[in-house]
């Protein structure tokens, strides 16, 4: 077993990432535009800067800036309706927990969001270290939040597993060193990323019983 756990929050440990994925397709609604769901694939797990850069592609006609702010304001307010914790969360937090791994949060997110979500959730407890999109010039694709978030545990990268849900998280975490674990939430990963990860489940559970066993 690694010495580290470090998480993704939207979609791996929230079940928010479904929140992002329809306000990306319908903010384009209240801009007079056509959809574009193409787009989701994109920008999941991607920085900010990323994002902004992306947009112009899918829907050059709208500002850059004011597409990506309603999208934020749409699923905040969504998200301060309703904040799900994923199945298998709690369990595999109080695992890391009870065998002493110190476990950080690394997500494109800024951190104070980051900190308000997990208070809400009543997880903040179980993070020695929260690292957010704020944190970092370059995000997710780029290796630089999880070789950050392994070095505030006092670890190598090497020594910490990684649990995503997109395929620009696990381009990161590889990158990183990190051992990429996938836990699929929107997206089923094609080929080429199931590649890079030492094991891809349906759900937090099956990844904690793989642990448990020794295959990851």
């Amino acid at each position: 077993m690694k010495r580290g756990a470090i998480f993704d929050m939207d979609g791996t440990l929230f079940d928010t990432e479904k929140l992002y994925h329809r306000a990306w397709i319908e903010t384009a609604d209240t801009f007079g535009v056509e959809r574009k769901p193409e787009i989701v694939l994109e920008i999941s797990g991607s920085s900010v800067e990323r994002i902004l850069a992306h947009i112009p592609q899918f829907f050059p006609e709208v500002d850059a800036n004011e597409y990506f702010l309603r999208v934020v304001k749409r699923v905040k307010k969504e998200i301060e309706e309703k904040l799900e914790i994923k199945s298998g969360v709690i369990e595999i937090l109080n695992f890391f927990s009870q065998n002493k791994i110190p476990m950080a949060i690394a997500s494109s997110t800024d951190t104070d969001s980051i900190i308000k979500n997990v208070k809400r959730a009543k997880i903040y407890k179980f993070f020695k270290e929260i690292v957010g999109g704020d944190q970092i010039k370059d995000g997710k694709p780029a290796p630089d939040i999880f070789i950050l978030a392994a070095k505030k545990i006092n670890l190598q990268p090497e020594d910490c597993y990684v649990f995503e849900d997109s395929a620009n998280g696990i381009r990161a975490a590889f990158a990183a060193k990190c051992t990429p674990i996938m836990v699929i939430d929107q997206v089923t990963p094609l080929p080429d990323i199931r590649e890079l990860c030492a094991g891809v489940f349906n759900n937090m559970n099956d990844a904690l019983d793989a642990i448990k066993n020794g295959k990851i």
